[in-house]
């Protein structure tokens, strides 16, 4: 199970997370955000921790650029993207780099759904060809970064093949629930965890025993 943690900013928080070797560190570039990136850590990672830049309804352009000037591995796009702003993405990415890039070095992207009761994955399907993985959160007033948990039973109706992310409110007292939800049909292509506000001191600074704990519950 992969551990995502997003909302990160500062460096001596971010090295003290890297120890726990998650999987993602989430870095979050949209200025409406309390965890908006204004001075990105100069941390030295791992090449196993993948580098996530969560965007919402960025400049193709600008969101290349930042792609380029941190390393990032992962674009996240939490906003109204279309499945050809995506593919922009990638095909963007790729003429920038002006070389062959292998198939492990590829931008890789992640689409976020704000999820409810009345949400219809059907509309996923267009997303298939151009997303590596889909996010599900919880439908809010934000883009992300509500706290608040949505039913996970919903899932049971997507039907899709992307592998996904579960988000949405997730604090150190959902682990037990978490590993039950894994065990059930609805999760079998749930191949990670994200975590952010429910694991706080403060905005973009996390709790790290918090998030050790969380993590050794659910292996």
């Amino acid at each position: 199970m992969k551990i995502k943690v997003c909302g990160m900013r500062n460096k001596e928080n971010v090295s003290s997370l890297l120890a726990l070797k998650p999987d993602f560190v989430g870095f979050i570039f949209y200025n409406k955000s309390k965890r908006f990136v204004t001075d990105f850590p100069q941390v030295k990672f791992p090449s196993t921790i993948k580098k996530v830049g969560v965007f919402v309804n960025e400049n193709i352009e600008k969101v290349i650029a930042t792609v380029e000037r941190y390393k990032l591995d992962f674009v996240q796009l939490h906003g109204n993207e279309t499945p050809n702003y995506c593919n922009e993405i990638l095909n963007s990415h790729l003429e920038r780099s002006r070389k062959i890039v292998s198939e492990s070095h590829k931008l890789k992207i992640i689409k976020a759904f704000s999820v409810d009761k009345n949400f219809n994955f059907n509309k996923t399907k267009q997303y298939e060809e151009v997303c590596n993985y889909f996010l599900f959160d919880t439908k809010g007033t934000n883009y992300g970064g509500n706290g608040i948990k949505f039913n996970w039973g919903i899932l049971q109706n997507y039907k899709g093949k992307v592998p996904y992310l579960l988000s949405g409110g997730i604090s150190k007292e959902d682990s037990t629930e978490i590993v039950s939800f894994l065990r059930r049909q609805e999760s079998k292509l749930c191949i990670g965890i994200d975590i952010n506000s429910g694991f706080e001191i403060e905005p973009a600074l996390k709790d790290i025993e918090k998030i050790k704990e969380f993590k050794n519950n659910l292996i």
